[in-house]
């Protein structure tokens, strides 16, 4: 009577444990972050009673301005950066927030932040929509 041969089947088993023991500590990126469960509250009190300086990042990346130039004109990161820098010399004390689209890239609202930051907003914003009520 023939019998199978499982051996060469437990070799196979054993080393495809030993390959997903060493590549799973490694599927482990990046530092952990504990983020908001709960939906953000509104904003209470606007610096000084002006509008902030909202950034808009469309769902194709493009950067746009709501004070110094169109708000539908879209900016490369050279003219986003010179006209929040003039906007920021004029009302250093002006709040700055982002608004990014829900589908744009994470990388390019980072790029958004860093360009105002380079040209002098101190603490940038994020704007959200709140959670949709439950019935």
């Amino acid at each position: 009577m023939a019998q199978i041969n499982i051996v060469p089947y437990i070799d196979v088993m054993l080393v495809l444990l030993v390959i997903f023991l060493v590549t799973a500590p490694l599927l482990k990126q990046g530092v952990q972050v504990d983020l908001p469960k709960a939906p953000a509250k509104p904003i209470q009190g606007i610096k000084n009673g002006a509008e902030p300086l909202v950034v808009t990042i469309d769902s194709q990346g493009a950067f746009f301005v709501n004070q110094g130039a169109p708000p539908t004109q879209p900016l490369d990161k050279a003219a986003l950066r010179q006209i929040v820098g003039e906007v920021l010399k004029k009302n250093p004390h002006l709040s700055v927030l982002v608004r990014g689209d829900d589908h744009v890239d994470y990388g390019r609202v980072i790029q958004a932040m860093a360009i105002l930051q380079l040209a002098g907003a101190d603490k940038v914003g994020l704007i959200t929509a709140p959670l949709p009520a439950k019935r």
